[in-house]
């Protein structure tokens, strides 16, 4: 680059008209810059891929021990449980927690087998008390 090409450069561009456009912000650029552009709605609702939460109906926590005589050996665990949730639920849970599947056994208290699709609460169980995984029958 020659010395007439720089002087050339410096008659086209002068700094002060630039140094004066930063130091004065034109209100309607700041405002067209803050207005959000328009949201379009999609007609279709994406799908949740969050399953939905079961609405579990009044109950209290409560510590209860389930005892477990399928397989080898006598097994004990001890799980914190809310009294509202559904035996069924309850049951898949201490089906995992003991390795086996959930058609294999019933859960009985006090007795009295329970039904699946009953709340806990319905077979009044507190807090220390034992429940007992039992054999499903198969005889046929």
């Amino acid at each position: 680059m020659s010395f007439d090409e720089e002087e050339e450069f410096d008659e086209e561009f002068d700094e002060e008209e630039l140094d004066e456009d930063l130091e004065e912000p034109h209100e309607e650029d700041i405002e067209d810059e803050l207005e959000e552009p328009p949201t379009v709605a999609s007609p279709e609702e994406p799908e949740s891929k969050t399953p939905a939460t079961k609405v579990i109906s009044e109950g209290k926590k409560i510590s209860v021990y389930f005892m477990s005589t399928i397989g080898p050996g006598e097994k004990k665990q001890k799980l914190l449980i809310n009294t509202g949730y559904n035996v069924g639920d309850i049951k898949e849970t201490v089906a995992n927690l003991f390795g086996l599947d959930p058609a294999d056994f019933h859960l009985s208290s006090g007795g009295i087998t329970m039904d699946e699709s009953s709340a806990l609460k319905d077979y009044y169980v507190s807090d220390g008390d034992d429940i007992l995984l039992i054999p499903a029958s198969t005889a046929g």
